[in-house]
C-alpha cells in the first residue's frame, strides 16, 4: 500500500507580495516554500507518519544519530513550468532509483519509486505558486525552475554504531535561478591530487553529504588560487580523472567522441550525465565511457585534441569549463570560450526540460 502525502495547510504562508518578491530574484537554495513532504521509518513499522506539512525546522535530540555518523542521503532534481502554464519533472523516476541505491549502500531503509514520486506530485501541488514562470523562448535565457531536495537521515538518538532503527524522510522546495549568478560563462578549474571525494569500496556512488564534506577544504583552497571549482583524481594512484565537487565531467574530442571518466564505485551516476549520453549521437558524436587519464586529458587540451570540456549536474546544468590548472601550470580549453557543442547540449537539455522541444526520449513528467 502506497504512502498517503495528505496536505496539512500552512496556517500563515507568505502572502503573494511576499512570493513574488523572492521570485524576481530567487538565488539558488537561499528561499524556501511553505511546505514539506515528511514520512517516518522504523524497524517495527515500516514507513508511516506521512504528509506535506507546514514547512520549519526538526527539534533533534543531541544524540540523534546522523550528527554522530552522518547516515544520511539526498537527491536534487527540479519543476519546471511551460509555456501553458503546466508543471514537470525531469526523470524523477532516474533520481527514485539513485536514491533507493543510495539507502542501500548507507544501510538506510528504501523508499519505493511510487511513494517518492507521490512525495514530490504533492509538494508541488501544495506549492504550485512557488513554481517560476520558465523562459517561453531560449532567447529569453530564463532558467528559473522550482529546486526539489528530498532527503533521509537516521533520525534515532542513540550513540552505538550500528546502522539507524528510526528513519525521517522529508523533501522541501525552493525557487531557484541559475547556480551560478553571473550566468553562463566558462569556468576555471583548480585539479587537485592532494584530496580525494571518495575511494574505492567507499560511498563516491551514493548521493551522501559526506562525500561534499570531503570536497570543501580542496573547494576553499581552489577558491583562495582564483578557481572556481575543483577537480578530483582517483584515491589509489592520483592519475585518474574522476569529477568535480559536485558535478560530473565530459570531454569533447577533435575525432568527435564524447568521453566521461566510467564509473568505478567512486564517481556518483548523475542524471544528467547519463542523459548526455543518450544525447551523444543525435549531435554526430561517439559516446564512451572510460577511464580518462589526467595526463591524457591535460596533453590533449595543450595539442587541441580535446576542443571542449564541460561540467554537468542538476543544479548547474551544463557549464563549459574554460581553463584548467594544477601546480605544474594552466591549460585553456576551447580558447576560454564556450564552445559549440557544449553550447549546443546545453540548449537541447534546457530546450526539453521547459517545453520549448519535443521530449523524444519520454523524459518528462507531468507533475501538476
Amino acid at each position: 500500500m502506497s504512502l498517503p502525502f495528505d496536505l496539512r495547510p500552512h496556517p500563515s504562508p507568505r502572502s503573494a507580495a511576499e512570493r513574488a518578491a523572492v521570485l524576481a530574484d530567487p538565488g539558488f537554495g537561499v528561499h524556501f516554500t511553505d511546505h514539506m513532504a515528511l514520512a517516518t521509518w522504523t524497524a517495527a513499522d515500516g514507513w508511516h507518519d506521512s504528509g506535506v506539512v507546514p514547512y520549519g525546522p526538526f527539534t533533534l535530540d543531541p544524540a540523534t544519530a546522523v550528527l554522530h555518523y552522518a547516515q544520511e542521503i539526498f537527491e536534487g532534481l527540479k519543476a519546471y513550468r511551460h509555456a501553458d502554464g503546466s508543471v514537470w519533472l525531469f526523470r524523477p523516476d532516474q533520481n527514485a532509483a539513485r536514491l533507493a541505491r543510495s539507502a542501500r549502500r548507507m544501510a538506510l531503509p528504501e523508499l519505493s519509486q511510487e511513494d517518492f514520486l507521490a512525495s514530490i506530485d504533492a509538494l508541488v501541488a501544495a506549492d504550485e505558486a512557488w513554481v517560476p514562470e520558465g523562459a517561453r523562448s531560449a532567447a529569453q535565457e530564463s532558467e528559473q525552475s522550482l529546486y526539489l531536495r528530498p532527503f533521509m537521515f537516521a533520525s534515532e538518538s542513540f550513540l552505538g554504531v550500528r546502522a539507524a532503527r528510526r528513519v525521517t524522510y522529508c523533501a522541501i522546495a525552493s525557487p531557484a535561478g541559475p547556480y551560478f549568478a553571473s550566468g553562463v560563462h566558462p569556468v576555471r578549474i583548480w585539479i587537485t591530487t592532494t584530496y580525494n571525494r571518495s575511494g574505492p569500496g567507499g560511498t563516491g556512488a551514493a548521493k551522501t553529504g559526506g562525500n561534499y564534506a570531503a570536497s570543501l577544504l580542496a573547494q576553499a583552497e581552489a577558491a583562495e588560487k582564483g578557481f572556481d571549482q575543483v577537480m578530483f583524481t582517483d584515491a589509489v594512484e592520483r592519475r585518474w580523472v574522476e569529477e568535480l565537487g559536485g558535478m560530473n565531467v565530459y570531454l569533447v574530442t577533435a575525432d568527435n567522441e564524447l568521453v566521461t571518466p566510467a564509473l568505478s564505485g567512486t564517481i556518483l551516476e548523475g542524471v544528467t550525465r547519463d542523459s548526455i549520453l543518450t544525447l551523444a549521437s543525435e549531435f554526430g558524436l561517439t559516446p564512451v565511457e572510460r577511464q580518462v587519464a589526467l595526463d591524457e586529458m591535460l596533453e590533449g587540451i595543450d595539442s587541441g585534441h580535446v576542443t571542449e570540456v564541460f561540467a554537468c549536474g542538476t543544479a548547474a546544468v551544463i557549464t563549459p569549463i574554460g581553463l584548467l590548472a594544477d601546480e605544474a601550470g594552466e591549460h585553456k580549453v576551447s580558447a576560454g570560450v564556450t564552445g559549440e557543442v557544449t553550447a549546443a547540449i546545453r540548449k537541447n537539455m534546457l530546450d526539453v526540460q521547459y517545453g520549448r522541444a519535443e521530449d523524444t526520449h519520454g523524459w518528462m513528467r507531468r507533475s501538476l
